[in-house]
């Protein structure tokens, strides 16, 4: 019982570290009072022959208690399954509820099993050999008969107690072997191991789970049979078991999924996205059970990969990429009623995948925003045309669009005073007019006003941000002055190019879009503070390498750190050619930093660096942004996300580009355009790149991918002397006939290597 209360203290110190497991309560039919058969569950069980089980409880005796034991215990709201979501109405628990907090039951004695993974690998060659399967058959048989024979084949010690996150006391080993060997074996044989596991599922369980119960979902939930359809029922019900787990059993299982093996934790996680597609998109109608009795599939199942999540978010590094957890088939489904029901009942018992945003898109997400911001600006619109009529005022359609009219010579002022004094239009459809020049905005001209913007602003001579050599970014310049309005215009842009789908050449780290999400929807309080995200010496990293590895290097000084670096609690900052002094905290030029005070000050150190000298010109910078993108939806993005909305993608596919492309005087059979794609497909990524960046002003791809930037290849007829020719605002590369894939390629290099604005370096 001490061991009992000591691994779940252990939980609770574990649990701050972790993401939050569980955003939303049971899904319809998993609450208090819930008694449902399994669907379709007698056709399993006449399919599957009947064994009795040890001491005369058969089948049927665990169909009756089937209701209590698929039931959530407890009629309270789960917690978010999800790392880093910033959720409408995050859930807060302080503390676990008392029902967790109680000491767990004595676990019962396991009976004691010899077989090692040697001796049933000796049992499976001879069963090959052989064809004589008996043994093979009695150990499946009993194995997977309940819970208990689960701990006695598989648990390292029978009755040993692994309370611990750490440790699953799982033969990781001799689970692999059994469940790789399973599929080998006759039918009935593997039809035994599944209805030995609907025998687990449907007894009698009264209290809190206690760990050996864990280590049976654990091990249960690798069973490679789950893959065919034919089984989703039992999958099913175990996944709703899984998913009504109390929070500190969710803790647990995160962190014995996260020691599986990569390529098995894939496997589960693409199992469980497999499951979650077919049951909203069944290849036959009657392939599953109806909808309407198995609404329950899809939340239990969305849940548990909700743990794959958290634990792959909390390994360092992830196990997988995040977008491994995108389920493409969701951009299918009405994803805008998904957002309006999470809208209308945030955490509550309606199910929406809103609220695990793990499993969207980046593409829904941007639709989503897209959708969301669209529909602001039409209500914005419809109140202005209400407004005029009501007045008898004549009806203008240019109040439909936000417009922009900026003069080329001074392109920066004039963009700041028009979207100063147009920001109640900044959700409406943007169109831009450059003063004295003929043309309508037909998408060129809006994306040239970003492209000569940004390469205003970010110029070094502009002095608004500093470009870091070392880690070749872009960061905020720390001078101080009265207005910072400028800073809200880059902000302001960058809303603007998320919503008219523009991806904007600039290079900003990871953190930016951290401290934008920071919080993620811009407080009313115009005085609330903002971007003030937590500061690590990973993020300096991303921005100052050279500096983070000094502190790196400081923090594990073995020698005297206070008369070898010989440092107080005030720094020095460079402002426009003055070096001015900033103190960490009161009186810190006075504070020498010792062997027991360094975290501290490197701490202090990094939050000034990255929050605090630079907090005035971030925060116009936020408000600019989220008065684009005031949304909702943005609760739902990770910091990579914001920058690939942003910036775009930069996983380059020129096959997919090369699908996409579009012609103007050559055909796509014509010798100069397939030696182009021979030359281009045949390029090193780099100069992949520099092509992109060449033809649309951006070596990344938008997030629809390729398909979205209409690039086109035009026929120019001068020389072949000449070099290919860009048209940046269009997406468009103007290429000579040239007459062999030689000829092209050494031109088409120098054009790409030498391309600087509009023209050649």
């Amino acid at each position: 019982m001490e061991g009992e209360h000591s691994a779940l203290s252990g939980v609770e110190r574990e649990r701050d570290k972790l993401p939050p497991i569980f955003n939303s309560s049971p899904p319809a039919g998993l609450g208090r009072g819930a008694k449902q058969p399994f669907p379709s569950l007698g056709t399993i069980i006449s399919t599957l022959s009947q064994r009795r089980e040890p001491g005369g409880r058969g089948l049927t005796t665990g169909i009756t208690g089937l209701s209590n034991s698929l039931g959530l215990r407890h009629g309270r709201e789960l917690p978010p399954i999800v790392s880093d979501v910033r959720q409408k109405q995050r859930l807060c628990i302080d503390t676990l509820p008392p029902e967790v907090k109680a000491p767990f039951p004595c676990d019962p004695v396991i009976p004691l099993r010899t077989k090692t993974t040697k001796d049933f690998q000796e049992d499976m060659e001879r069963a090959a050999q052989t064809s004589d399967w008996r043994e093979v058959r009695e150990f499946y048989l009993t194995t997977f008969d309940s819970f208990i024979e689960i701990n006695a084949a598989f648990k390292r010690e029978a009755n040993g107690s692994f309370n611990t996150i750490d440790d699953s006391g799982v033969n990781a080993r001799f689970v692999n072997a059994v469940y790789d060997a399973l599929l080998n074996t006759p039918q009935d044989i593997q039809k035994s191991v599944l209805k030995g596991i609907i025998n687990s599922l449907l007894r009698e369980w009264k209290g809190p789970r206690t760990k050996d119960d864990l280590r049976a979902y654990f091990i249960l939930i690798q069973n490679p049979q789950y893959s065919s359809t034919s089984t989703y029922v039992i999958y099913a019900h175990l996944l709703r078991q899984i998913a009504a787990l109390s929070e500190a059993d969710h803790h647990y299982l995160v962190h014995w999924l996260k020691k599986l093996s990569v390529r098995r934790f894939k496997q589960l996680v693409e199992r469980l996205l497999q499951f979650i597609s077919t049951r909203l998109f069944p290849a036959e109608p009657d392939e599953l059970p109806p909808l309407a009795k198995c609404s329950w599939w899809i939340p239990s199942a969305t849940k548990v990969l909700g743990l794959f999540n958290a634990a792959n978010s909390v390994s360092s590094p992830p196990i997988m990429p995040f977008t491994d957890f995108y389920n493409i088939a969701l951009e299918h489904i009405d994803f805008m009623e998904q957002y309006r029901t999470w809208q209308s009942y945030g955490n509550s018992n309606k199910f929406s995948f809103c609220q695990f945003p793990f499993i969207l898109s980046t593409s829904v997400k941007k639709a989503i925003i897209q959708k969301d911001s669209e529909q602001q600006m039409i209500s914005q619109a419809r109140q202005s045309l209400v407004s005029k009529v009501s007045r008898r005022q004549r009806v203008d359609m240019n109040l439909l669009f936000l417009n922009i009219k900026v003069r080329r010579a001074q392109l920066l002022s004039d963009s700041l005073e028009e979207l100063t004094r147009k920001r109640c239009d900044l959700k409406k459809k943007l169109r831009v007019t450059f003063v004295g020049e003929a043309g309508l905005d037909m998408g060129g001209l809006t994306k040239e006003w970003f492209l000569l913007l940004v390469r205003q602003v970010f110029h070094t001579d502009y002095g608004m941000f500093t470009y870091m050599k070392d880690s070749r970014c872009h960061w905020f310049s720390s001078w101080k002055c009265d207005n910072y309005s400028e800073f809200q215009l880059v902000g302001t842009l960058m809303g603007l190019a998320v919503y008219n789908s523009i991806a904007l050449d600039i290079h900003f780290p990871l953190y930016v879009y951290r401290k934008l999400l920071t919080p993620p929807t811009a407080p009313c309080d115009p005085n609330a503070l903002v971007g003030m995200a937590t500061a690590t010496l990973e993020d300096l990293q991303q921005v100052m390498p050279e500096l983070a590895h000094g502190l790196g290097e400081l923090l594990t000084y073995d020698g005297n750190v206070e008369e070898d670096f010989y440092l107080t609690f005030q720094v020095f900052q460079e402002e426009m050619g003055v070096v001015k002094p900033y103190n960490l905290k009161p009186g810190g030029d006075k504070i020498p930093v010792t062997k027991h005070n360094r975290k501290e000050y490197v701490q202090l150190y990094v939050d000034f660096l990255l929050n605090k000298c630079i907090y005035k010109q971030f925060t116009a910078f936020y408000h600019g942004f989220h008065s684009v993108c005031a949304s909702d939806a943005l609760m739902l993005l990770r910091p990579e996300e914001v920058e690939m909305l942003v910036c775009g993608s930069p996983e380059l596919d020129m096959g997919a580009l090369q699908k996409a492309a579009q012609y103007e005087g050559y055909g796509k059979t014509d010798s100069t355009v397939r030696c182009f794609w021979d030359v281009v497909l045949a390029f090193p990524p780099e100069l992949q790149k520099k092509l992109l960046h060449f033809a649309t002003g951006s070596d990344r791809v938008p997030v629809g991918g390729m398909a979205d930037l209409n690039f086109k290849i035009s026929k120019i007829d001068v020389s072949t002397d000449w070099l290919p020719i860009s048209h940046t605002c269009f997406n468009q590369i103007c290429l000579p006939p040239y007459r062999t894939r030689k000829e092209l390629k050494h031109k088409l290099t120098i054009a790409i290597s030498n391309a600087e604005g509009f023209g050649l370096q």
